[in-house]
């Protein structure tokens, strides 16, 4: 009865404990919530390109939906035969055009398809690259070359993300089995793992399921967010358990869990306003993966919370028994020697960490960030990273750009063409002024009525007829009475006309000719729909250099001034392709960066102040952290690694959002116990009580990011990964041994900087019986200044803060009084009936002895 009257006091305590009272209910919601996550995470979509995360104002991003919108990108695939002669692989090329809906098989005895006894064979199918029933015609040519020694490359279908997304299950169980190792070390009690583990699994089915509500999301936040997840929210629950244990030692399981969740609702939602400031700095990228991951990841942590404050209650409830019976000895020990330690380098450590992060700031900036992956080497290759290192070694790479420019005269795309030929940068071009159709005239070439008749043995009679119905259909009314002999048309133009000539009736051609015509025609058609259309025209461009280069990038730009020679309006020329995407993330990337640092401090230095209400202790808090980040990115520069960037921008918001949370832990302690202690005492127990929060939550982080970097063949995942899992161990580190002596000397600096904000009181005064509590201040038949809690008989004149004074009857108090007498004496008997209990006990025990 006393606890519910005491709980009944506050509206927080009330909701907790309907939290508590309905925890069935809440099992309900979330079971209905699990069931339906488990089901709504297949309607994921989940995007394996960069470019599709590139700002809307960048060139590639310009020109692949403009290539979408104006041509036909037919489905394709490379299909590699080792161990086969010459005559063999032109066999298995009939094959495989033989299989419906392969259009065509490029395969000769060039270097470039033959070598060291293997064939590369180039298959296009005959289908949209979108239409799923090139998947089926893959299928077909994968059952043909089954029992070759065959190696299979396409980037149709899905196989890519499938790939990531065993590695990362696999990656999801190791991360597991450490976090219980972590959890078993930690703990005090074996039973609260369960707990721990049900809240944590709960939450990341209902992240995976309600992803749905985005429509699609990147591989990168499908594939590192439930792990990340884990480890940027553990805080949450843990806090929430030692909150319950330290309120059990005096309260019952009900009440302790109400009183607990209480208390640890706002030191939680605290702790994760940092995390989110530094996940909200990603939204603010312009290369959309960086919204998308953080939207994502803000949402886990809400998630997250909302498990924790409305699922672990009854979760702790169903376990509080057993928790009881599995106690066990705490295997976390008290360090003393760092806080020592850190009293006698405090004027040592942080000068010469402040030298560090100096020297950090210059090295870092000079970190060899990469736009691609051409440069890195994931620690794993799966399948398909090594039939395509194996096509790569035997064949060469091809660095392939598409350049799109208006449709125009086809002299003017033939002389744009010898114009790039012209240049050693470029290998070869294919397009439709280039490409030949037969007999040595390429698909552009203007032919007279002669020439036409003599290339595909037609009567020169007809040719004419079809050439004055072209002219007429052309309304060039002046070539079709008098001008003919001299007319010419572009071959592709008039193959297209007279096929829809004899389609329609109006030209009878023989069987042997028709089926010349009609092979053409289909070859015109697909080279058409590939390489022109109405308003744009495009080419193929293979370039003789790196994928990723700064003399690569110049000549995209290049590309552009001859293209512009061409044709007039500029604004209507792109370059696209993987390069040209990697020089766009480049050009994005030092703006985003600029974003990404600037807001993600901001946001979690916002925090900072209102939680420690000082302008000098958050300061401090940023620099540490911030001091950690660069000498992370430090590590990149000195040992000539390249870094993808998108592991930069990710893991410096983490680590400024998340890894902050240790020096919090720390600060918070620190400041705390100098109210009552000296700095050396107050660093001793601040190091020795935040010892154990550091080490559960830090490691899990940095195994997370440890393994994460070693077990993906991701190039984007491999660099969040390596970077996050270094970048945690080292905020612990520092957190561990250098924040301390930054917090020793910087305490006069803390102290000054404190701001507090004093709201004016009014006095109150009352005479007679009354209750007071609070800090009073003023006369009550004197001067009395301090706490009070008790009742006053006589006059009072005093200010009163923090606190209330309520005037009483003389009746109720005696009333109030006889129930406290009564309480006093229940605790009595209660005493008494344990003494006795306790001396039963030790009789038995000294009897049990002597015998």
């Amino acid at each position: 009865m006393e606890n519910e009257k005491e709980l009944s006091g506050s509206a927080m305590l009330k909701i907790c404990g309907f939290i508590v009272d309905k925890r069935n209910l809440f099992f309900l919601l979330f079971g209905i919530l699990l069931i339906f996550s488990a089901f709504a995470r297949n309607w994921v979509k989940v995007e394996n390109s960069m470019s599709y995360y590139l700002p809307p104002s960048t060139e590639t991003k310009q020109g692949l939906d403009l290539m979408d919108e104006q041509f036909l990108t037919y489905g394709t695939c490379s299909a590699m035969v080792a161990n086969v002669s010459l005559d063999q692989a032109e066999e298995i090329k009939k094959q495989i055009e033989d299989i419906d809906g392969v259009f065509s098989v490029d395969f000769d005895d060039s270097p470039d398809h033959y070598a060291n006894g293997s064939a590369l064979f180039s298959v296009t199918f005959d289908y949209d690259e979108k239409d799923d029933t090139c998947l089926v015609v893959l299928d077909e040519v994968k059952e043909l070359l089954k029992d070759k020694d065959s190696y299979i490359d396409t980037t149709l279908g899905d196989i890519q993300s499938e790939l990531i997304g065993e590695e990362m299950q696999t990656i999801s169980v190791l991360v597991a089995i450490i976090v219980v190792s972590v959890l078993l070390l930690t703990s005090q009690t074996y039973a609260e793992v369960p707990v721990l583990l049900l809240t944590f699994c709960s939450a990341a089915v209902i992240q995976m399921g309600t992803n749905f509500v985005f429509g699609t999301i990147s591989f990168v936040s499908n594939s590192v967010t439930i792990v990340l997840q884990l480890a940027l929210s553990v805080d949450y629950a843990v806090i929430f358990l030692n909150r319950y244990k330290e309120e059990h030692q005096t309260m019952p399981s009900r009440e302790a869990t109400i009183v607990a969740l209480s208390k640890a609702i706002p030191e939680i939602s605290g702790s994760s306003l940092t995390t989110v400031g530094g996940l909200i700095a990603m939204t603010f990228m312009q290369f959309k993966m960086g919204p998308d991951m953080g939207i994502v990841l803000i949402k886990s942590i809400v998630i997250s919370l909302l498990s924790v404050f409305l699922l672990m209650p009854g979760i702790i409830m169903l376990f509080s028994n057993l928790m009881e019976k599995t106690k066990h000895k705490n295997l976390i020990p008290d360090i003393p020697f760092v806080g020592k330690f850190a009293y006698k380098t405090r004027y040592i450590v942080a000068p010469l960490f402040l030298v560090a992060i100096i020297i950090g700031f210059f090295i870092s900036n000079r970190c060899p960030y990469v736009y691609g992956y051409s440069k890195i080497t994931p620690p794993i290759q799966n399948r398909v990273q090594k039939i395509q290192e194996m096509q790569k070694d035997t064949f060469g790479s091809k660095n392939m750009v598409a350049l799109v420019f208006p449709t125009g005269s086809y002299e003017s795309q033939a002389a744009l063409i010898k114009d790039l030929e012209a240049r050693e940068e470029v290998q070869s071009i294919t397009a439709l002024a280039n490409s030949e159709a037969m007999d040595g005239y390429m698909v552009t070439d203007k032919l007279t009525p002669r020439q036409f008749s003599e290339l595909l043995n037609l009567d020169y009679e007809i040719a004419e007829l079809v050439y004055t119905a072209y002219a007429v259909n052309d309304e060039d009314y002046a070539k079709a009475i008098n001008g003919l002999d001299s007319y010419r048309v572009p071959l592709i133009d008039m193959l297209m006309f007279v096929h829809d000539e004899v389609e329609e009736g109006y030209v009878t051609l023989e069987s042997d000719l028709k089926k010349t015509l009609d092979d053409a025609y289909r070859m015109m058609t697909f080279a058409r729909n590939q390489l022109e259309s109405e308003e744009y025209s495009r080419m193929l461009v293979y370039l003789n250099l790196p994928e990723e280069s700064q003399e690569t990038f110049d000549f995209i730009d290049e590309m552009h001034t001859i293209a512009g020679k061409h044709y007039a309006d500029k604004s209507k020329i792109y370059v696209v392709g993987e390069s040209v995407s990697q020089y766009d993330l480049k050009k994005t990337f030092s703006r985003d960066n600029t974003v990404v640092n600037v807001v993600s401090i901001l946001s979690v230095l916002a925090v900072l102040l209102f939680t420690f209400m000082s302008a000098g202790m958050p300061v401090l808090l940023i620099v540490v952290i911030q001091g950690s980040i660069w000498i992370n990115f430090s590590v990149p520069t000195i040992f000539d690694q390249p870094l993808f960037f998108l592991g930069y921008l990710i893991v410096s918001s983490i680590q400024m959002g998340a890894n902050i949370d240790y020096a919090i832990v720390i600060a918070s302690r620190y400041t705390d116990l100098r109210k009552t202690m000296g700095r050396r005492d107050s660093i001793i127990d601040t190091m020795n009580l935040s010892f154990p929060t550091i080490i559960t939550s830090g490691t899990m982080l940095a195994v997370a990011g440890v393994l994460i970097g070693k077990l993906t063949s991701d190039g984007a995942i491999y660099g969040i990964g390596q970077c996050l899992g270094r970048g945690t161990i080292i905020s612990i580190f520092i957190t561990m041994f250098v924040l301390p002596q930054i917090l020793i000397v910087g305490d006069t600096i803390i102290e000054k900087t404190a701001f507090v904000m004093n709201m004016p009181v009014k006095p109150k005064t009352a005479t007679g019986l009354m209750r007071v509590e609070g800090i009073v201040r003023g006369n009550v038949d004197g001067v009395f200044t301090g706490y009070m809690r008790g009742i006053v008989r006589g006059n009072l004149n005093a200010f009163v803060e923090n606190g209330e004074l309520t005037e009483i009857k003389e009746e109720k108090l005696i009333e109030e009084n006889k129930s406290i007498e009564k309480i006093d004496l229940n605790k009595t008997s209660e005493s008494d009936s344990n003494d006795s209990e306790l001396q039963n006990t030790d009789t038995d025990e000294e009897g049990s002895e002597n015998e």
